[in-house]
């Protein structure tokens, strides 16, 4: 079966995975946004994994806000590259706390493994013609 006629679509491809990422991330981001500062210490506490043990309020509201905001950004295209980069750090340092927390279990890690690579990926393509970025 010849599928490369779809390529024709590819910039509809990557609006239907930019929006889909970004209103998951969204979805993520406002329960750790909206749970405030004693969600945001909680959040904060995984750069620990990472040796950086200062301020975990502060990097829990980061991580949220790059969730939250960075998955709106996302699902409309404006400013794609650096949301994606923002989400992308962020699910750097979740892929590390879940892998040590599930003692390297694939299953604990590979789902903030994976929205990385996507929004890596991301920054490397852009937004699409479908985007704000683009209008």
């Amino acid at each position: 079966m010849n599928l490369s006629w779809l390529g024709q679509y590819r910039d509809v491809g990557i609006l239907i995975l930019r929006a889909g990422i970004g209103v998951m991330m969204v979805l993520h981001g406002w329960s750790k946004l909206a749970g405030g500062q004693h969600k945001w210490e909680e959040v904060g506490g995984a750069m620990g994994y990472l040796g950086i043990a200062f301020w975990p309020v502060l990097w829990g509201f980061l991580a949220a806000m790059s969730e939250t905001l960075g998955g709106a950004l996302l699902a409309v295209g404006f400013l794609t590259r650096y949301a994606a980069l923002f989400i992308t750090g962020t699910m750097v340092v979740a892929t590390t706390m879940m892998y040590h927390v599930g003692h390297g279990s694939f299953s604990e890690w590979s789902h903030p493994a994976e929205i990385g690579l996507v929004c890596l990926s991301l920054v490397v393509i852009g937004a699409g013609k479908y985007s704000v970025d683009r209008a």
